[in-house]
């Protein structure tokens, strides 16, 4: 499977509306167009959650006829910016939205929904760790890739440390004895970073840039450039071996300056 990982494009009802002093749409449309030229032939699209800033039914809408063209399936996950019935609504016809469990490719996705209602912090919580916990019990020996909006972990940064993945713990619990996972990939942060699963360093959690604005950085950008926009880029063949690269574009040139906005 290879997947074009982007998150947190903070989208708006308008077309041309400002968030932190830049066009959200316009900076969404150059993210896709230089997802694909750098990473041709993708099987999936993830976006990785905080996709409709104002979580407005027609934010969504506009996101899901956008999608319409893009060619390959989607895969949606709700952030703490969402809100995830009208995501639902708008795009469960169109995109596999979290919670759910994607085959593709040879590889196994499980996405899950950290969205908490009034909270920036995430949370999965009970009846969904528990959904969790039977779709890992289920024999399968594709390659596994968990997805989620919040780091299970905390990072290093004071902010986001504090709204990470309130209930991370349980979640690496239920992750750390499987054999076949081989990457946890998030976003949230604004920011590259890389760690690794606790109690097994082969496997690595993964944050991804946004595609509107960057925050941080905690760790030094691999690519010189950790203001730009970017994504990732993941690769997994059928025996489980996986392949990762941040991708980075010029931004999209600032309409106005606007002071930044709560996380």
């Amino acid at each position: 499977m290879r997947i074009i990982q982007l998150s947190d494009p903070h989208l708006l009802a308008a077309a041309h509306g400002l968030w932190r002093g830049r066009q959200p749409w316009a900076c969404f449309e150059r993210a896709l167009e230089q997802a694909w030229i750098q990473a041709p032939a993708a099987d999936l699209l993830l976006l990785s959650g905080d996709l409709c800033q104002d979580e407005s039914w027609a934010g969504y809408a506009r996101l899901r006829d956008r999608l319409a063209a893009w060619p390959t399936p989607v895969a949606l996950l709700a952030g703490n910016h969402d809100a995830p019935h009208l995501l639902r609504a708008a795009l469960g016809r169109h995109a596999v939205v979290a919670p759910a469990v994607l085959e593709l490719a040879g590889v196994r996705l499980l996405l899950l929904n950290s969205h908490r209602t009034g909270c920036v912090e995430g949370w999965l919580g009970p009846r969904q760790l528990a959904w969790l916990a039977g779709e890992l019990g289920r024999s399968n020996h594709l390659p596994l890739v968990v997805a989620v909006h919040h780091p299970p972990v905390a990072i290093g940064d004071p902010i986001f440390d504090r709204i990470g993945l309130g209930d991370g713990g349980a979640l690496l619990q239920l992750l750390v004895g499987q054999p076949q996972l081989k990457a946890v990939v998030f976003g949230h942060i604004h920011q590259h970073w890389l760690g690794a699963l606790p109690g097994r360093p082969a496997v690595p959690l993964l944050g991804c840039p946004s595609t509107l604005c960057a925050y941080g950085p905690v760790q030094p950008c691999p690519l010189g450039r950790p203001q730009d926009p970017g994504g990732r880029w993941l690769e997994l063949d059928a025996q489980g071996s996986l392949s990762h690269t941040l991708l980075r574009w010029q931004a999209v040139a600032s309409p106005g300056s606007l002071a930044w906005a709560s996380i």
